[in-house]
C-alpha cells in the first residue's frame, strides 16, 4: 500500500508528467543488458539503475515510482537531451550523493547552486579511459546550460529537499505535492484533480461553467485544469 506523502506514478504518469520517453525511464531505473563485441565474441552486460526507486519494483502489479523519483528523472532527462552520456550521469549523481549525503542529489537545493562544481570534479575524477568523460573535458561541457534556473523554477524546498512542484510555468494553479491526491496534479486552492476535471469537462461537452457548478470551484480553475491535461495529453 501506498504511504501517504511519498506519492506514486506509473511509469507513464512519469512520462507524461517530465514530457519524457517511457522506455528510457525504465532503463535509467531499473537497468537493461546490452550486447558489446570483444573480439570475435559478443559479451552480453547490465547496465545497474542510476537508483533505487521509493516503491520495490515487485510492490505492485506494475512498476510505481515516487515524488522523488519523479523530479530526479526530470533532471536526468535534461542531462541526456543535452547529450551528457548516461555513465556521466551516473558518476556525477555518485559524487553529488558523496558529497551531500542524500539519495537523490539532483533536485537537493544544494545541487541547484553547486552543481557545476560537482559536475566538473565528476568529470576530472572520472575514468581516463572513459570516452564520454575525455569528451566533455575536450569540449568543456558547458554545464550551466542544463542545470539553470529555469529548470528549479516550481519546486519548493523544505530543509533544502523538494516538497512540492508547480509544473506550469509562471503559475501555481496546478501543483503535485506527495501530500495530495498521492501526488498527482491537483488545483493547489481547491485540491480538485486536474484529471477529473479534465473527464468530467469532456463528459460535459466541454461546457467549463457546468462543470465549475459540479466541483463548486470558480471557471478559472476549470480552465487551469483543463490547458494542464491538454498540454500532457499533446506530449504523450
Amino acid at each position: 500500500m501506498a504511504e501517504v506523502g511519498i506519492g506514486m506514478y506509473t511509469l507513464a504518469d512519469a512520462a507524461q508528467l517530465i514530457h519524457g520517453d517511457r522506455r528510457a525511464i525504465r532503463r535509467w531505473l531499473y537497468g537493461y543488458d546490452y550486447t558489446q563485441r570483444k573480439g570475435e565474441a559478443s559479451v552480453t552486460r547490465h547496465s545497474p539503475p542510476l537508483w533505487i526507486p521509493q516503491y520495490a519494483e515487485d510492490e505492485f502489479d506494475e512498476k510505481v515510482i515516487g515524488f522523488h523519483d519523479l523530479l530526479e528523472l526530470r533532471i536526468v532527462k535534461e542531462f541526456v537531451q543535452s547529450g551528457v552520456p548516461l555513465r556521466v550521469v551516473r558518476h556525477c549523481m555518485d559524487v553529488a550523493r558523496q558529497i551531500f549525503g542524500v539519495e537523490y542529489p539532483f533536485t537537493h537545493r544544494r545541487f541547484a547552486t553547486d552543481g557545476e562544481t560537482i559536475f566538473s570534479e565528476a568529470v576530472r575524477s572520472g575514468d581516463a579511459e572513459d570516452e564520454g568523460m575525455l569528451n566533455l573535458r575536450t569540449r568543456q561541457y558547458a554545464f550551466r546550460e542544463i542545470i539553470k534556473d529555469s529548470l528549479y523554477l516550481g519546486i519548493e524546498y523544505d530543509d533544502g529537499y523538494a516538497r512540492r512542484w508547480y509544473p506550469e510555468k509562471r503559475s501555481k494553479a496546478v501543483v503535485v505535492d506527495p501530500e495530495r491526491q498521492f501526488g498527482h496534479p491537483v488545483l493547489e486552492e481547491s485540491g480538485v484533480p486536474t484529471a477529473s476535471i479534465y473527464a468530467t469537462f469532456l463528459a460535459e461537452s466541454r461546457d467549463r461553467a457546468a462543470v465549475a457548478h459540479l466541483f463548486d470551484i470558480p471557471a478559472s480553475q476549470v480552465t487551469a485544469a483543463v490547458r494542464f491535461e491538454e498540454k500532457l495529453r499533446a506530449v504523450a
